[in-house]
């Protein structure tokens, strides 16, 4: 077994004043992105030491015309034309305070207002907070007015500390329509894209199929993703690459495919990890719909992993083909899998512990080293593995709570791709947040069983992944902070997760505290695993004649032989991960692949 262990340090230490900062860019083509964690762990006291999380390598620091400091995602969005609701285009950062309603006409005027979107209670509380005003179920030790003019690194720390100390819960649950409903930090105004020609909402002018995504990126709108493109890889220090967040199954499968592909062909040397990410249900959806939506996911995962470093589709709906399996069930979460608002919390959290590697202060693994690690021999799709909350006790250690998880692991897939019941995967990431405060080694008085007898967190965590994937190669990450959760995170959790995300080991209906953080373990991996899971989906897409079930998909562009190349190069990638080492059954569909 090969291991690669980053030592754990319970004390926070800056970083070297001489090492380049580590970048990266963002994209995102979502109509409802995960955007909860990553600002969650943002600080700005200069008397606290430096956290374990290195910041600028997904944010950086600006300056506004008046002089003040801010800090935004280093990001480029893209959405359709309705869906930011309240948010300006812009961002809503740099306000300079003239009335729109100024003109320079001095004949009649009629002047119409169209009636501002109505906001929810978090936004809303937002506003106060950027007026001044104090929340009313605040408790606070002072009654000092917070200072939010703009999105400052003083401003923005004080408004996270406000919002945890009001302690209030936000049910949004019927409110929340798409991702700027819960956006709590400003963006900048090169983030945001819009697509006129499709509606976000509405019967008509939808973007639905691969083939309208892929038209999207041309004229004025390809010139200004360049644009930004420009703007943000020009001011980075050291820049390792872009990670692409990318709806897999509307016709944003395939903006994103050409997005990788322009990245792949102007960036060839950087890193590009891609996440697909896939709603577990869709609202009003058909037979001809739900067809559509599995020759997105299948197009888009063999465009992006063409063109990507490494590609990982996200999902809890148990399966992308017609039939999947019931939604992904985790022992302390008590969540709605059709609430995209729900859903989109949960990945959040997993993808806040799975990109750690490359984003660490001190010990950074490198996008490629990540990417090496895993999609070797062309397999460049992966599975996913989450355990939201990592089930860790109260007053335990790390020992205990790996040795109560007995005969099986504790992470659930989150990919769509069952785990291998062989023992054997080709490369395998894991990562486990949340250990601060917690003992990593084991005590005499719970007797000595393996894992107590381990001297250090590491060796304990390496061990007990390694029962379960012996002489498998295996990297390690183990990070003392958790994955705070701040307003508006819906509470989700059972009543056995206290506040810090700890099991206390009683249950009494639901929750009547908030939870604000929580201990994760993620695993990346590449194993046989996905072969058969490749093979069936391109055994349930080949089973339909396109050109009859859904002749509407080809006719917004998509080729015919196009399409045929696409299949062709899904069974290729399929037959990558096969072992014919004797310790994995293939499947049906592959056995038919050696007839031909």
């Amino acid at each position: 077994m090969s291991v690669m262990r980053v030592k754990y340090s319970s004390s926070l230490s800056p970083s070297c004043p001489h090492s380049p900062r580590t970048s990266l860019l963002v994209f995102l083509f979502l109509r409802l992105q995960p955007l909860w964690c990553q600002d969650a762990s943002l600080s700005y006291d200069p008397d606290s030491p430096p956290g374990e999380i290195q910041s600028d390598v997904v944010f950086r620091e600006g300056q506004t015309l008046g002089g003040s400091i801010t800090y935004t995602p280093r990001l480029i969005a893209m959405d359709l034309k309705g869906s930011l609701q309240a948010l300006p285009q812009e961002g809503g950062l740099y306000d300079d305070g003239k009335d729109a309603s100024t003109v320079s006409w001095d004949g009649n005027l009629m002047m119409h207002r169209e009636s501002p979107p109505p906001k929810n209670s978090f936004l809303e509380d937002l506003d106060r907070l950027d007026r001044g005003e104090i929340l009313a179920e605040a408790q606070f030790a002072s009654t000092s007015q917070p200072q939010r003019s703009v999105a400052g690194k003083v401003q923005v720390d004080t408004v996270n500390r406000r919002l945890e100390k009001a302690q209030k819960s936000y049910h949004l649950e019927g409110s929340v329509k798409v991702w700027s409903d819960f956006l709590r930090i400003y963006l900048h105004p090169r983030t945001i894209s819009i697509v006129h020609q499709y509606n976000h909402d509405g019967d008509s002018d939808r973007l639905e199929a691969f083939s309208q995504g892929e038209a999207v990126l041309h004229g004025p709108l390809l010139d200004q993703l360049d644009d930004k493109l420009h703007f943000f890889v020009e001011e980075c220090d050291y820049f390792q690459g872009f990670q692409v967040l990318c709806d897999l199954a509307d016709g944003f499968a395939g903006v994103g495919s050409k997005v990788t592909e322009m990245l792949h062909d102007d960036y060839g040397g950087r890193g590009i990890l891609t996440w697909g990410l896939a709603p577990v249900s869709h609202p009003d959806s058909t037979p001809v719909k739900e067809f559509y939506h599995l020759l997105n996911c299948t197009l888009g995962l063999v465009h992006m992993s063409s063109h990507s470093s490494l590609f990982c589709p996200l999902s809890l709906r148990g399966g992308l083909g017609l039939r999947a399996s019931s939604p992904v069930s985790f022992p302390h979460l008590s969540y709605d899998p059709s609430l995209w608002y729900h859903s989109s919390s949960v990945l959040a959290v997993a993808l806040d512990a799975l990109t750690v590697p490359y984003r660490l202060r001190n010990n950074c693994v490198p996008m490629w080293q990540v990417a090496d690690a895993l999609s070797s021999s062309g397999r460049k799709v992966v599975s996913a593995y989450g355990a939201v909350p990592f089930p860790l006790m109260h007053g335990g250690s790390l020992p205990d709570s790996l040795t109560v998880c007995g005969d099986s692991l504790p992470w659930k897939p989150i990919s769509t791709c069952p785990e291998a019941d062989s023992g054997r995967c080709y490369g395998q990431w894991v990562t486990l947040k949340g250990l601060e405060g917690h003992k990593l080694t084991g005590s005499m008085q719970y007797g000595m069983t393996p894992l107590h007898r381990l001297d250090s967190g590491e060796d304990v965590l390496a061990s007990y992944i390694s029962s379960f994937y012996p002489s498998s190669p295996l990297n390690l990450q183990l990070v003392s902070a958790p994955s705070k959760l701040t307003p508006p995170f819906p509470q989700i959790f059972s009543s056995s997760v206290g506040s810090q995300g700890l099991l206390h080991g009683h249950r009494n209906g639901f929750l009547s505290q908030a939870v604000t953080s929580v201990p994760v373990l993620t695993s990346l991996q590449s194993g046989p695993a996905i072969g058969p899971w490749l093979a069936d989906l391109h055994r349930s897409v080949s089973a339909f004649d396109v050109r009859r079930v859904a002749p509407s998909f080809l006719s917004q562009g998509l080729d015919m032989d196009h399409f045929r190349e696409a299949l062709e190069q899904l069974r290729r990638l399929s037959r990558c991960y096969r072992d014919d080492s004797g310790g994995v059954t293939r499947s049906s569909s592959e056995d038919d692949d050696d007839d031909d």
